[in-house]
Formats: C-alpha cells, structure tokens, sequence
C-alpha cells in the first residue's frame, strides 16, 4: 500500500478549534464522546442541555482528538484499503494481490444543517453525468461524506422525523441504501452520528430517542470558580487561537493517544458473568424496554475499562455505563421531571449494590445532574384538574401509545422542502415545488434527437421545454398548532378556567406527544396578554410552566387575540406548514381596550383579522348568572368558529370537545 506521510500529532489546517482538553468541567459530556471515539459501535450520543454548555465546542474539539485513518486515493467515501466493507468504485478498483493507493487524513467531521433535504443527506442523481453522458450516476451525500467519521447534528430535535429515520438506520447499519430516480446502489456508512439538542426547544419522538446508544444531559457550571476559568481560556482562545492550541498539544496528544490504546485493549477486557448479570438486572429493574439498552450498556462498560488501562470490567463501569446508556430509556409518563430518571436510576443501582453485598461498596461514580429543586413563586396557582382516567396512558417506555386516538398523524402533501420525496408532478402554471431532476430528464430525453436536430449542431447539449418540467412532490406529518388564550381573573369562576384550561392542555400534550403536535399558552388579566407557554412539544416544559400560571386582575381580550395573531405569524416565518387553532377560554367580560377607547370594537378588529388569517377558532362560553351579555357568540361568529358553552366546565370534557373539533 502506498501511503504519504503522517504524523502522530495531525497538523492544523483550517480555522482554529478550542482545544478538547482545554474545555472546563462537562466530564459525563467529554465521557459520552470518548466512549464513541474508543468503539465507534457503540451508537452514537445524544448531548442534551441548555445553550451556552459547550455542547457545540466539545463536538468540534473531539473530532480533532481522533486519530488518523489511512483512506484509498480519491474516494468519495472514505474507504479504509484495507477494509473488508468498500464502496461500489473502490471494490471495481481492486485488483487481486494489488494494494489500493491510500493516505492518511483526519477522520472527517460533517455537519448536518437542520434545513436539509433527503437528497442533500442519501444522495441523488448525478446531473452533470446524466446531461453529458445519459448515465444514471450517484452523488454521494453526506452520509458518504461521514463515513469512518462524525456525522453531528445540531438541534436534531428540530430536524424532520423522516430524516432522523435515516440517520439512524444508517448509523445502526453501517451502509447507505439508495433506491430512488432509477439509482440502486449500497455504500459503507460507518460513522458516529453525536445529536445535540436544547430541550426547551421540543423533544425527539420516543422511538428515536431509545436508538440514540448514550444519552448525556449537561447544564451550565454553578462553581462561580470554573465559570471564571471558562471565561479565562475563551479570551485566551480569542485572542490567539493558534498559541492557545499550542500550550495544549502536549495533552491533546496524550488524550489521542489514549483513544489509539484503548481501540487496540478493547478486544482483550473481559466482561465477567456476574457483571453481565448485574448489567440485566439493572435493565430489568429500570423497566427498559427491549434488549438493545443492555448491548449498549454492555459495549459501554467494555469501553470504559479499556479507556482506564483495565482488563476486566468492574462494577464501577457498569454504573457509569447505566447512567449513560439507560437514563433515556427508562419507562417513564409524558410528565416525569428529568430528574425523576437520575432518582430511579440512583434507586435501581443502589439495590444492585445491594444484592452483590456490603463489600462492593464504595462511592459512587456521579453522573450528571439530579438537582431539580426549581423553586416556587409566593403567588396563588391552581394545579391542572385531575384527567378522566381514559385519557391517561399506562406507564411505559420508549413504545408508549396513547389512546383517544393518539398515535402518530397521517401524512399530507406539503409544499415546503422538509417532507420525505415521494414522486413527481407536472410543473405547470400556478404550482410550486423544487425541480425533480430525474423525472425531468426522463421526460425530456425521448425528444432529444429530434429538438437537436432543429436546434443544429451549435445548439446545447440538453434541450427542456416546459411541458418537461417535473417538480418534486412531499409528504409530511400533519401538524396542529393549538393555542390556548385562557382568561386569567382572580374570581373563583376564573379559577375553575384555569384549572379546566390546564387540565386540558395537559390532555393534549399527551396526543402531542405522539403526534407531534404543538401546544402553547397565552394568559390574559390584568392590563395585557402574556405568552406563558411558547408553541412546544416538549411535555416537560409544559407542565412546568403550566403549574406556576398565577391568575388575577382585568380581562384585555384584545390584548389576547392580538398576541395569538402574533404567535401564529411567528410560528408561520419557520417555514413549517400547520394547521392554527386558537382555543379560547373566557366569560367575555372585556373591560381593557387595545388601541381605541372601545374595547368591544378593538376585540372585533382583532377578531376580524384571525379570520383572514384562516386560524380555525373555538370559544368556550364561561359565562354564568341569569344575566348574560352574549359577547362570545357574536365573537365566535367573527372568528369564523364555534361557540361551546360548558356550564360545568371541566378538564376531560374541554379536552374532549376540543378533539371532537379537530378531527371534523
């Protein structure tokens, strides 16, 4: 095999990156990468945390600690020449007894923008060989660009679920197939796909969450000492990035070092019987679904044993190998507090420690953070009504279902690029869509000779009229976007609203759950509306905004119809395609104008201008006392919408009468 040159210590070419070594605190954060650096099958990590916690950073410096990889002379795909698994060009390369040409480089680093398509990530047709030559060739992807390295992903999260699919089957696999635009084709995509993700900004749907191998929740430093050394080595960096890098070879070098030591010790660290038993009975204590959290949790704790210079796996191991592998797996309610999982988890290991006996004893290893004292505030709230039990699921894990017709969305055809590719349509007058380059090409090669043959031989290489023109066709989840403007006066009627209103919108968070559903909040007393609860998905968020939602003061209606016009045209600008729904929950005693001296006319003004903006609206009459003004049936009719009145209002019956309205 012929090779160029490399060195132990890589040279640093490109902009500067802070140093991995060099980063404050975060140990379980450094731990999750190294453990995928030592086994890259294990299955890659989820890092979730807070911004500003060096999630990012730790990404970017840990792709420079790993060490070099020799490749085979121009391949797209990273082929290792000695490897078994090649790519299509690399195995018709190869010649029996003949060594491909290679060199070395650092395992490449490819970042997947959050606004990808599915052609950007597999790959897609080759245009420039179809139009010269009429070949159906491939254009790799990123997933062939990650190959043999890191595939990160920020805010995943945020990314489509049917692009979340494919990252992760690849990642399970370790190949790319490719079955679309007349292409058939398999390639090697061995890489360690690490997702970051800020939970406030929604949660990944169970089943994708459980195929993440490690799971690191971080937050920020609470040690004012190690946040002023944080602040220290950023100036530092800043100021002189290339002399920072250099005051940290030496222990980058020694970090890299290690990670080449422990790939090669792996294969001889012994996993005894009793560990892998106290490894299942810790799963079976957990409730973890499925057998995949033990093989993680077992590859971990290989890992981990071979990263410390041991032969043998040790108890210690296994603890920190649960905390890593089996705090997103644990079955749990929608509901749970994040720190519920470290308790049970702390439970779990400390019956373990147990049953194996005083001599295993010792302190702990501490895994992240199972801090979750968030306080209270000395204002009066009200707790969500308690859910009629048939709207409640069971307890269970990462396969929960929901009922009340819960489960995931049917797909509609959407205009925007995130949906998943399944086919093509004419692009005529008045539709939209990306161009399908494939169907295009097909359409228009029967005519070919002859549009040349008028054009002259001067004319171009590839002759498309309109008529040929094909644009790409999508599928999405469906998607509601439903927001609560909840009337929020100190009076005991209001309290029966708010407890109702909350109850409710924990009901559907639980179908949001599954559906992916958005729910928000909107409060309005006193002289103004107040979002309390951004458009989310994330149930944790939810329900602890949702218990802290004070109540008291006048009621500006049009201060809350004007914000939930605010709200959808924001949640609008994202480019994502829903369907708005304002739910509202009030007596229609208005009594705070907007912009005029009349609060009736500014509430019909707000009013008016939802209904042009197709928000679908409900109005949930909380009016009593044998005198009624009537405000909110003559609002409902301006909206558009329905006017529900609920004289024993209640959470299950709101939440029910809000389904029924969803699915008409």
């Amino acid at each position: 095999m012929t090779t160029s040159t490399h060195f132990d210590e890589p040279l640093h070419i490109g902009p500067p990156v802070f140093p991995f070594t060099a980063i404050v605190g975060q140990a379980a954060l450094k731990t999750g990468l190294i453990l995928n650096g030592v086994n890259s099958k294990i299955g890659g990590v989820l890092i979730r945390g807070e911004k500003g916690t060096a999630k990012s950073t730790a990404v970017r410096a840990f792709a420079r600690l790993l060490p070099e990889i020799a490749v085979v002379d121009g391949c797209a795909y990273h082929c290792d020449p000695n490897g078994e698994h090649l790519c299509p060009d690399c195995t018709a390369r190869k010649l029996p007894g003949l060594a491909l040409p290679a060199h070395y480089i650092q395992p490449p680093l490819v970042e997947l923008p959050v606004g990808a398509t599915e052609d950007r990530v597999i790959g897609t047709l080759n245009l420039e060989r179809a139009i010269r030559d009429g070949a159906r060739a491939f254009e790799p992807g990123l997933l062939a660009a990650a190959n043999r390295g890191i595939l990160y992903v920020d805010e995943i999260n945020l990314l489509s679920d049917h692009l979340v699919d494919v990252l992760l089957d690849a990642a399970a696999m370790g190949v790319n197939y490719v079955e679309r635009e007349g292409i058939s084709i398999s390639h090697p995509a061995q890489f360690i796909l690490v997702g970051t993700m800020n939970p406030e900004e929604g949660d990944l749907r169970p089943q994708l969450l459980d195929r993440f191998a490690l799971c690191v929740d971080i937050t920020g430093l609470p040690d004012p000492l190690e946040r002023a050394e944080v602040v220290r080595r950023r100036i530092a960096f800043e100021r002189q990035p290339r002399a920072f890098m250099a005051a940290y070879t030496d222990a980058e070098a020694q970090e890299r070092g290690r990670i080449r030591f422990a790939r090669r010790h792996a294969l001889s660290v012994v996993c005894s019987d009793a560990m892998l038993d106290t490894m299942t009975r810790i799963c079976a204590t957990l409730g973890v679904d499925g057998l995949r959290g033990d093989i993680v949790m077992y590859k971990t704790a290989v890992a981990l044993a071979a990263y410390a210079g041991r032969t043998e796996v040790t108890h210690e191991d296994v603890e920190v190998a649960a905390g890593l592998a089996l705090v997103h797996r644990q079955r749990r309610q929608p509901f749970d507090r994040p720190e519920q999982a470290q308790e049970r988890m702390a439970q779990a290991l400390g019956q373990a420690r147990d049953e194996r006996g005083p001599a295993a004893d010792g302190e702990r290893p501490s895994v992240g953070d199972a801090s979750g004292d968030h306080g209270g505030k000395a204002t009066q709230v009200f707790a969500p009504s308690p859910l009629p039990s048939a709207t409640l699921p069971p307890a269970s894990g990462p396969s929960m279902h929901l009922v009340s017709g819960a489960g995931r969305r049917r797909s509609s055809l959407t205009e925007t690029p995130h949906g998943r590719y399944t086919g093509s349509a004419p692009l005529t007058p008045g539709t939209y869509g990306a161009l399908a380059l494939a169907p295009t090409l097909r359409a228009a090669a029967p005519h070919q000779q002859e549009r040349r043959a008028q054009a002259g031989s001067d004319g171009p290489l590839l002759l498309l009229q309109p008529a040929d023109l094909q644009r790409k066709v999508r599928k999405a989840p469906a998607e509601n976007l439903i927001l609560f403007a909840v009337d929020a006066s100190g009076s005991m009627a209001a309290r029966r609203r708010m407890e109702a209103a909350k109850g409710a919108v924990v009901s559907l968070l639980l179908d949001a759950y599954q559906k992916r559903d958005r729910v928000g909040l909107l409060a309005f007393g006193g002289e103004a509306a107040t979002l309390v609860l951004p458009p989310t998905t994330s149930v944790e968020l939810a329900e602890r905004e949702l218990r802290s939602l004070p109540t008291g003061g006048r009621t500006p209606l049009a201060h809350a119809l004007h914000l939930a016009g605010e709200v959808f045209r924001r949640a609008g600008r994202s480019g994502r395609e829903f369907a708005p729904w304002l739910v509202l929950v009030t007596d229609g005693r208005l009594n705070v104008a907007l912009r005029t001296a009349n609060p009736f006319g500014d509430m019909m003004e707000q009013a008016s201008a939802l209904a042009a903006a197709h928000v679908r609206a409900l109005v949930i009459d909380t009016e009593s006392g044998p005198v009624r003004a009537g405000v909110n049936r003559r609002l409902a009719r301006v909206l558009g919408g329905e006017c529900v009145e609920l004289a024993a209002l209640g959470a299950g019956a709101l939440a029910q009468t809000i389904r029924q309205r969803l699915q008409q």
